[in-house]
């Protein structure tokens, strides 16, 4: 399998994490997508994924799987145990929620503020900007940290008893904000001490040994 992804970016880093969590290391090859040449752009990259965004998992009959959640959702359940999206209907409900609230209150949000409100990617990839927008989104952002602050008070994970893809969504989201030199608000010391926690976690320490 390949993997189609910018080394260093948040998105791509949630699915790194996914791979070291299920030990896939060995059977996955990454291909380096260059987003500041605007290569995920290109006629040869938007055959495999029309929306353009990265990352993407290209199988071995060319099916290509674009989309976090869903390549999360495939290499997990590759050897038939799930241990990121649930097993019980319960948890892959409670998971999947976390997981979109994690990227619609922070990681989304990140993103919007990176490509509106800061240099972005530079001009030759940034063609429309709108800065009030960006810094809309930078303010939800913060909202999302005071949010997922709360959850953390109330247990170790974010959706349950155990790490699963919304623990990797929010990581993620926390990679993009300390990229964009966001800084957890004052008041935030669950989320701030849970990830602390969580680069020590050896999957999330390998990808973070990329920046």
């Amino acid at each position: 399998m390949t993997i189609h992804d910018w080394p260093i970016g948040p998105y791509p880093a949630r699915v790194r994490i996914a791979v070291a969590e299920k030990g896939l290391q060995s059977r996955i090859r990454f291909e380096t997508v260059n987003l500041r040449k605007g290569e995920h752009r290109k006629a040869e990259f938007l055959a495999r994924n029309y929306s353009g965004t990265l990352p993407v998992l290209e199988l071995e009959d060319g099916t290509c799987i674009a989309e976090c959640t869903a390549i999360t959702e495939y290499l997990d359940a590759l050897d038939g145990t799930p241990t990121l999206t649930g097993r019980t209907p319960r948890e892959k409900g409670l998971i999947h929620m976390m997981s979109r609230r994690a990227e619609l209150e922070l990681l989304d949000a990140v993103s919007v503020y990176f490509h509106h409100a800061t240099p972005g990617l530079g001009p030759d990839v940034e063609l429309y900007q709108n800065a009030e927008w960006g810094l809309r989104q930078r303010d939800r952002a913060l909202r999302g940290m005071h949010h997922f602050d709360s959850v953390l008070r109330r247990g170790p994970f974010v959706a349950g008893s155990a790490f699963s893809m919304a623990d990797i969504t929010l990581i993620g989201g926390l990679i993009f904000a300390g990229l964009v030199k966001l800084p957890l608000p004052e008041g935030c010391e669950a989320l701030r001490d849970w990830y602390a926690g969580m680069q020590e976690r050896p999957s999330v320490r390998d990808r973070l040994a990329l920046s």
